[in-house]
């Protein structure tokens, strides 16, 4: 069975979205996954979308996995409406419904009269499970994964875009590396920026997340990444004096990691542009670096700043200070010193 990709997941949730939207109801929905976004959005939308107000006191129910258990929640499930001509059963947490397999011999012949959902997060039932099979073949199956990093910009781009607001690339760059994968925390930050933003602005710059989210426009990994990228020595020196007075705001791990990847996708360039004899196109370049075109100059200009063996270099750098910064040969340097000791030796 082909691995889900996070294209996948986006278009199943539109298409479920739309078919709920249109009253084309299924008797059962597992949605499940790594990413709680989409399962919460359907989760929600059907409770409050599929009975009519004056219908869910008598038949929506909401229950949790670890409080319930299965032979409950098919008898719940197997009830029949109430003066109405369906009832939802909505399974909040049901990764902590034990046996849930069991749930095998309901989905396979779930009555029309009942809506059962069941939120699964965390990660995805078993495929090879008969309780699965059974779900994916009569009622909807959503599965989600994680975006990766180069799949945040275009999301949240494509977010803003549904509600007529647009967001300068560097704003959404440290939006997406500041808040991680998570996209119910990225909603939720977005959706607080509209209510700030000035009238008649439909467009987030970097300014107004630094002032409303907390995230400085000057001082974030993704400014460092980008000093060291372009050698200037002096930039990179005020971003990281500014992460050694606020270790705990800028944990070193983090400020590796990321300068990991930078480097690994600078090597990678490297090599793209050896294999293609100096010229690798545009969009070529994004997809095998995994990162939004928009950013694909910025990483050429770092390949010319910094050879292969160069890249090399900075990459074992890297993997010595990631060790030391956890203790291991050491000394008494603090993550500050080790961090401008780095970075020294990266830009010299």
């Amino acid at each position: 069975m082909a691995k889900i990709k996070f294209k996948d997941t986006v278009a199943n949730y539109e298409r479920i979205l739309a078919d709920l939207k249109n009253k084309k109801y299924r008797p059962v929905y597992l949605l499940m996954g790594e990413e709680a976004y989409y399962i919460d959005q359907i989760g929600n939308y059907i409770a409050q979308h599929v009975l009519a107000e004056a219908e869910r006191s008598f038949n929506q129910l909401i229950l949790y996995g670890k409080d319930t258990t299965v032979p409950q929640l098919i008898d719940t499930a197997r009830r029949f409406p109430m003066i109405a001509s369906r009832q939802v059963v909505i399974v909040r947490e049901a990764q902590d419904l034990k046996k849930i397999e069991l749930l095998e011999a309901y989905v396979k012949q779930p009555p029309e009269t009942t809506m059962l959902v069941i939120c699964y997060k965390g990660k995805a039932v078993d495929k090879r499970t008969l309780f699965y099979k059974q779900a994916a073949k009569h009622g909807e199956v959503l599965e989600t994964v994680l975006p990766y990093d180069n799949e945040l910009v275009d999301w949240i781009t494509g977010y803003l875009k549904q509600k007529n607001c647009a967001i300068d690339p560097k704003a959404s760059a440290i939006l997406a590396e500041h808040l991680g994968a998570d996209l119910s925390k990225i909603a939720n930050e977005l959706d607080k920026l509209f209510t700030v933003l000035p009238e008649g602005n439909r467009r987030i710059t970097a300014e107004h997340i630094e002032k409303n989210i907390g995230i400085s426009k000057d001082y974030n990994t993704f400014e460092l990444n980008s000093a060291i990228s372009k050698r200037d020595v002096l930039a990179a020196n005020r971003i990281i004096q500014h992460f050694a007075h606020n270790p705990n705001e800028y944990p070193m791990v983090v400020t590796i990691s990321t300068l990991f990847m930078e480097f690994s996708r600078i090597l990678k360039l490297h090599f793209l542009k050896r294999a293609h004899g100096g010229r690798v196109m545009q969009g070529d370049a994004a997809t095998e670096l995994g990162i939004h075109p928009f950013f694909v100059r910025d990483y050429e200009h770092a390949a010319a700043n910094y050879s292969i063996g160069k890249t090399l270099q900075v990459i074992s750098l890297l993997r010595e200070y990631d060790m030391r910064s956890k203790g291991f040969n050491n000394g008494e340097a603090s993550h500050g010193e080790l961090l401008r000791e780095l970075v020294f030796k990266i830009l010299h």
